[in-house]
């Protein structure tokens, strides 16, 4: 993409003000989406994002400058432009760049890019037809299948220059079904850090039954009855509330300046010793998956709760100097216009050891919270809200009938020591992520989980 000489140049171009430490990231991005809608491919869209990055830091202040001219004089340009911008100062430094290779755990076998259309094309009508056809009360359906291409180059002052790409596949299905001029929706989204052959274990007909049933549920249930209860949260995207109400709060984005509720609680007990959690980056084809993050760093498994005990947080590489701990290989922007930050990548709570029936069984009445929404959260104090897509009644230890309009009302703090019982069947859901460095591939997980007690809001 970039040679490694001129990669030297840039460096000690953006260097030459005083800088402490310098880096280069380049970025040449094709993404393709097929967006099917009313029976028919509504359009194909194919946008290729293609720039660079110069990054500088002195002491703990740090200058980005961006560019789409990826030519010799416009890196240095854009070099000039950090280094100008960082202040006045002299700073020689011999740069001896060394390339390294990371390997790849995520090879894709069949490269999106090498297929044609057509073959993407029915693949899409499989999973939309699937779901379209499932009921008469599905009044509209629609569907995305997307793939991206992701090439990236890092180069700094430290001596490293690395290359990585990253090859992703996500088909996204989305029903509507409709009673008695009500509507419900059902999603179902997966993806794959692999390319097509993410449909030789995913069949598309699945996934759209899939949306097609939880739309056609939901829109046949009453209404969630609000109150505080006990809630069994399943296994998949249920993750989604460890994400967003406690992961956020353990990014170093948020640490490193005050910003979070578990801030100065390394090494005490903030869960239910039950409770582990970990944000592992090297998972073979998982969705959030990084050979490298957007910094250069290897990514690795991080154990952030363990039994219960705070053992560490996600950080990125400036963060890592505020905070005076190593960086965690979290690094990562949706692209090179992005500073990055520190990140999730496949964030989960492990399985523990007990049984599904045994923690459907323990609750008399209580809320079973099938498939979670999206919600929001405040990082400091961690209070959220979230609504659950597809839920039911749990009467004396069975799963009833189900319920629509619920929504978990609680503080990330609470929930976790409020978690009292993990299963053993851990999944994982798939999501974008959004933040200070833009949207990002993120997975979910967890077995299925009992909250002995919080706020269910209904109608």
């Amino acid at each position: 993409m970039i040679s490694l000489e001129l990669c030297r140049r840039v460096l000690g171009r953006a260097l030459a003000t005083g800088a402490d430490y310098a880096e280069l990231f380049a970025e040449h991005t094709a993404d393709h989406a097929i967006h099917m809608i009313s029976s028919r491919v509504d359009s194909i869209n194919d946008a290729i994002t293609s720039g660079a990055a110069v990054r500088v830091y002195k002491g703990l202040r740090s200058v980005m400058a961006t560019t789409v001219d990826k030519s010799e004089a416009g890196l240095l340009r854009c070099a000039a432009q950090a280094a100008d911008a960082l202040g006045q100062g002299d700073a020689p430094m011999n740069i001896v760049l060394r390339e390294r290779c990371f390997g790849n755990v995520h090879p894709a076998k069949i490269v999106p890019s090498s297929v044609q259309n057509a073959e993407k094309v029915a693949i899409l009508k499989d999973g939309y037809f699937a779901a379209k056809e499932y009921a008469p009360c599905i009044s509209q359906v629609s569907g995305t299948l997307k793939d991206c291409d992701r090439n990236i180059l890092i180069a700094n002052s430290e001596g490293l220059y690395t290359q990585d790409r990253q090859i992703s596949t996500r088909l996204s299905l989305n029903a509507i079904a409709e009673k008695d001029g009500q509507t419900q929706t059902g999603v179902f989204s997966p993806g794959r850090r692999m390319g097509l052959e993410m449909f030789e274990t995913i069949d598309p007909k699945a996934v759209g039954i899939r949306a097609a049933k939880q739309a056609v549920t939901m829109v046949n249930a009453g209404y969630c009855p609000a109150g505080v209860m006990p809630v069994a949260i399943e296994n998949g995207f249920g993750g989604v509330i460890f994400h967003e109400a406690c992961g956020h709060s353990l990014e170093a984005t948020s640490v490193a300046y005050g910003r979070s509720q578990f801030g100065d609680k390394l090494g005490q007990q903030i869960a239910n010793p039950k409770v582990t959690a970990i944000d592992d980056g090297t998972i073979p084809g998982a969705w959030g998956s990084i050979n490298i993050d957007d910094e250069g760093h290897p990514s690795q498994r991080n154990v952030l709760i363990e039994n219960g005990i705070l053992k560490s947080f996600m950080i990125d590489k400036f963060n890592a100097r505020r905070m005076g701990m190593a960086p965690t290989g979290s690094g990562r922007r949706q692209s090179y216009a992005f500073t990055p930050t520190s990140r999730m990548t496949n964030t989960y709570i492990a399985p523990g050891t007990d049984r599904n029936e045994d923690i459907i069984g323990s609750i008399e009445y209580g809320l079973y919270a099938k498939e979670m929404g999206g919600g929001s959260v405040n990082p400091v104090t961690g209070e959220f809200n979230f609504a659950v897509d597809e839920g039911y009644i749990i009467r004396n230890g069975v799963i009833c009938e189900p319920v629509r309009g619920a929504s978990l009302v609680g503080n990330g703090r609470q929930i976790l020591m409020d978690i009292d019982m993990v299963g053993t069947d851990l999944d994982m859901g798939q999501g974008v992520c959004g933040s200070s460095s833009g949207s990002v591939p993120t997975n979910v997980g967890q077995p299925l989980i009992r909250v002995a007690s919080i706020t269910v809001g209904g109608r």
